[in-house]
C-alpha cells in the first residue's frame, strides 16, 4: 500500500476520536502538574511546574487548605521550575532527560504534554493564540 492508495482522514472523524480520550479519567501525576504557555517575545514554549497534593478522591488539592485546586480560579500555589524550549522537542528534553528529578513520572502525562508542546510550537511559529487543552 503507498501513501496515495492511503484513506484520507475525515477532521470531524478524527476530532470525535480525541473529544472521546480527552474526556475519560486519568490520575494525577503525583510529581505535579505544568502550565504552559508562550513567551513571543523571546520566541519560547514555556511549562511552569507546579507540585501536587492528591486527596483520596485523587483530586488536587491546596498542600496548605486541602481545597480542591479549580481551573476556573487563580492558583495560589508558587510553581517550582519554569522549563523553557524554543521546540516542543527541546521542552520535552529538558523536562525527561535532564531535569534532575523528573517532574513527570507517569507515560500518559507525558504524552499529553507532548502533545501540548507540539500545539504550542504551532502556535508560535503560526502567531495564533494558544489554550491550553
Amino acid at each position: 500500500m503507498t501513501a496515495s492508495s492511503l484513506p484520507t482522514a475525515d477532521a470531524t472523524e478524527l476530532a470525535a476520536i480525541d473529544n472521546k480520550y480527552s474526556n475519560r479519567h486519568i490520575n494525577l501525576d503525583p510529581e505535579g502538574y505544568f502550565l504552559i504557555y508562550i513567551d513571543r517575545e523571546a520566541g519560547l514554549i514555556c511549562a511552569k511546574h507546579f507540585g501536587n497534593t492528591v486527596n483520596e478522591a485523587g483530586f488536587a488539592v491546596d498542600p496548605e487548605t486541602g481545597e480542591v485546586l479549580s481551573c476556573d480560579k487563580p492558583l495560589q500555589q508558587e510553581h517550582t521550575k519554569i522549563y523553557t524550549g524554543r521546540t516542543a522537542k527541546e521542552l520535552g528534553m529538558e523536562i525527561t532527560e535532564k531535569a534532575d528529578p523528573r517532574p513527570v513520572s507517569c507515560l500518559d502525562h507525558a504524552l499529553y504534554l507532548g502533545r501540548e508542546f507540539v500545539r504550542a510550537e504551532i502556535a508560535l511559529i503560526e502567531g495564533s493564540e494558544y489554550i491550553q487543552d
